[in-house]
């Protein structure tokens, strides 16, 4: 069976967790820029976490169904509706046939992720369906969602549908369905390039707000503000860089890497994300105002290995909802 785009919206992908494997070949890892949030989303329509859905960025989307399916949407501060209904994050819904899904512009924060039962089945192309925008191979003929694209999609157990009613009464935790924030700050590790930076430009990092630059994309995102500015001038070697890498190119203004970033980068690389914090990143969009926090490495991966409990947790609740 498959999905009409009736309106495509400003921009809408198919993406996956992402595309591992293939940076010591330039390929970046793309997939959802908050892969923790589709994951969450299929689980809550019966997914594999792998499975394929659609990120959804600054809304605009409608969409039709030819036969009945369960969707869930985290991410964002959206208005979604199936006919009049309203559809709220980390719920499961119900879609008839022949009924439309509309995502309406978003209040707080920038971007979505869509589950629909039986996940969007698209080729597989280096192990992934996420759609690589730059490279212009992946989910659906490479390329955004246009209005009018029919997109396959994949079986499920009709049995799944009896249990939910129209909105589930019951949904996933509220912050992971809904990760946009008024205020938001960001939680980072230092660099290897900390120490590149002295003291007073340290104190401006974690201490002063950043604007979000309208020139932001899933390749990145730029920084306006308090300007970083290297103690010394010694040409670095490329290294490695990773999604949540934040580098500092001559101009002084930070770069936040996102999903699609280079697999390499030669720019002084002053802190770095840390993973429970990426769904925050995703978020920003122009014009916002954000800061960063230091906390160490024990912290980042404490957060991270609490984080993956509770939604280990959350899987079995599931499996016992269904069962």
């Amino acid at each position: 069976m498959e999905m009409l785009v009736a309106r495509a919206g400003f921009l809408t992908s198919v993406q996956d967790p992402g595309r591992t494997g293939f940076r010591q070949f330039g390929v970046s890892l793309g997939g959802a820029l908050d892969a923790f949030a589709l994951r969450v989303a299929n689980l809550l329509v019966g997914n594999e976490e792998s499975a394929a859905g659609l990120e959804i960025t600054l809304g605009g989307l409608q969409l039709r169904f030819a036969d009945e399916r369960i969707v869930a949407w985290s991410g964002g501060e959206f208005e979604v509706r199936v006919g009049l209904t309203s559809v709220p994050a980390g719920h499961t819904a119900l879609i008839n046939a022949g009924e439309e899904l509309k995502f309406n512009h978003p209040k707080t924060g920038c971007r979505c992720w869509l589950a629909i039962s039986g996940g969007i089945d698209v080729p597989t192309v280096l192990g992934s369906r996420s759609t690589d925008l730059r490279a212009s191979f992946g989910g659906f003929e490479g390329r955004a969602l246009r209005d009018g694209d029919k997109l396959p999609l994949g079986n499920f157990r009709r049995s799944q549908t009896a249990a939910i009613g129209r909105i589930s009464s019951w949904s996933a935790p509220e912050p992971w369905s809904q990760t946009a924030s008024a205020n938001p700050i960001l939680q980072v590790v230092r660099g290897p390039d900390w120490a590149r930076f002295n003291a007073s430009t340290l104190q401006r990092f974690t201490s002063e707000s950043f604007a979000i630059s309208p020139d932001s994309d899933r390749m990145g995102v730029r920084f306006d503000g308090p300007t970083l500015q290297r103690s010394d001038d010694v040409d670095l070697t490329s290294e490695a860089v990773a999604p949540g890498t934040i580098q500092v190119p001559p101009s002084g203004k930070p770069i936040l890497l996102l999903g699609d970033c280079q697999t390499i980068g030669g720019y002084p690389k002053i802190a770095h994300v840390i993973t429970v914090d990426l769904s925050v990143a995703a978020q920003l969009r122009a014009g916002d105002q954000v800061r960063f926090s230091e906390v160490s490495l024990t912290d980042a991966h404490r957060l991270l290995l609490q984080r993956e409990r509770e939604l280990e947790r959350f899987r079995i609740g599931l499996s016992l909802h269904d069962s």
